[in-house]
């Protein structure tokens, strides 16, 4: 599979996985990396043999946010410009129907941080800190952190967070039920990958389903979301994923589930 200097990209066990590769600027955002990502997960939405994706990013950190080298040089049109391939990564990522899962480590700052909050899992080592470091640079969030962060955590904490632009904790931010686990640094990718790999021989046509429900229910009414969780009920119970799931629990066996 090839490979952009700013993205690494690995298949393994039904699992892609996506390394942001800029370790020299801590991963911070680059046209290539973005466009590399935005690539990659909406060819994955398509490929049935990818059943997860996993995020992380090489070197120190996991990811930066914007490049701050080069802020200040782009006039209004450039960083609307900029926003909308951030904005359509986001949408990817939402849209594709295969859990994601973001490995964090050493930092997530900034459209960073907003980048691991678009994915499905966090997954961050223990000395993880996140930041969202807009107000710092004069800026408002972007890559979908005003969604995220209030309904994960409210209102007023995550205002706090904007307006101070101060350090928050994995330990924190995992008591917040922001992420999924906390885990020791040496231990992050083998954790990762278990998850992946767990998910990635789940019914993942069912988990697809379940994610788009879910981020459905963010905006929806109950009545939207009960006659929406009938309709796609009707479509799963005729899968082989799920008869394959009543065959092994009458047969007291582990289910292998196929996707389909």
């Amino acid at each position: 599979m090839a490979e952009s200097p700013h993205l690494l990209v690995e298949r393994s066990h039904s699992v892609l996985w996506l390394t942001l590769n800029r370790p020299e600027r801590l991963n911070a955002f680059s046209p290539d990396m973005v466009a590399g990502l935005t690539e990659e997960i909406e060819r994955a939405a398509g490929d049935d043999g990818v059943r997860a994706i996993v995020l992380s990013g090489a070197g120190r950190a996991f990811c930066a946010g914007g490049d701050v080298k080069t802020m200040g040089q782009s006039n209004a049109q450039q960083a609307y410009d900029h926003i909308g391939r951030l904005n359509r990564l986001i949408l990817a990522m939402q849209r594709c129907e295969k859990p994601i899962i973001a490995a964090v480590h050493g930092f997530a700052a900034g459209a960073g941080f907003n980048l691991a909050l678009a994915c499905d899992f966090i997954i961050a080592a223990d000395d993880t800190q996140f930041i969202l470091s807009f107000a710092k640079v004069g800026l408002v969030s972007d890559g979908g952190g005003s969604y995220w962060l209030p309904r994960l955590v409210g209102p007023h904490l995550a205002k706090q967070l904007f307006f101070t632009a101060e350090p928050i904790s994995a330990r924190r931010l995992h008591e917040l039920g922001v992420l999924s686990d906390v885990v020791p640094a040496e231990t992050l990718r083998e954790a990762a990958e278990t998850i992946a790999v767990k998910l990635a021989q789940g019914p993942t046509k069912a988990i697809g389903h379940q994610k788009r429900l879910i981020t459905h229910a963010m905006t929806a009414s109950l009545e939207e979301i009960l006659e929406e969780e009938r309709l796609v009920q009707g479509l799963m119970v005729e899968t082989a994923d799920h008869r394959e799931g009543v065959a092994a629990f009458q047969e007291k066996r582990e289910p292998v589930f196929k996707g389909k």
